[in-house]
């Protein structure tokens, strides 16, 4: 189900450094400024691989769901919304029943993830050798031992 930005809801992520943070998260670059209407907008929707990165980052929970026939009868809409802890998805259906579906959600504030935390290796001096990122870390070892010449 591809994303779509409600215009009226978006404020093309006011006070964020970065613009609007859906551009900045969408992995297929999907997501842009509208410099017309200075708002967010799914350029392409067909081709959203509906990974939701956009729906779970959007501040104004502006990015809405557009239901497939098959699945949301012609005229329901899909919304989620952010709730403690999570999302919550509610399908309002033609007749006015609703669903709702409640999803845990790990999100942290942006820019404060540390990809590197608990990793025992120099992510600076380490970059020419063959190890891995974190390589260390999941093996359980405190540092990998060095390669032997002709190995």
């Amino acid at each position: 189900m591809p994303t779509f930005v409600e215009p009226n809801a978006c404020n093309a992520c006011a006070g964020e450094h970065l613009g609007p943070l859906c551009v900045y998260i969408c992995p297929n670059d999907l997501m842009v400024l509208d410099p017309g209407m200075n708002k967010g907008a799914n350029q392409e929707p067909e081709m959203c691989s509906e990974c939701y990165a956009c729906v779970k980052l959007c501040p104004t929970e502006a990015i809405h769901i557009r239901g497939y026939a098959d699945f949301i009868p012609l005229g329901a809409s899909v919304q989620p919304k952010r709730v403690e802890g999570g999302f919550t998805w509610t399908v309002t259906f033609r007749d006015g029943r609703e669903l709702q579906f409640t999803y845990p959600s790990r999100s942290t504030p942006v820019g404060s993830s540390d990809p590197y935390k608990d990793f025992t290796e120099d992510r600076v001096n380490d970059l020419g050798g063959q190890g891995l990122a974190g390589e260390s870390k999941w093996l359980g070892v405190d540092k990998l031992p060095p390669l032997q010449a002709g190995n």
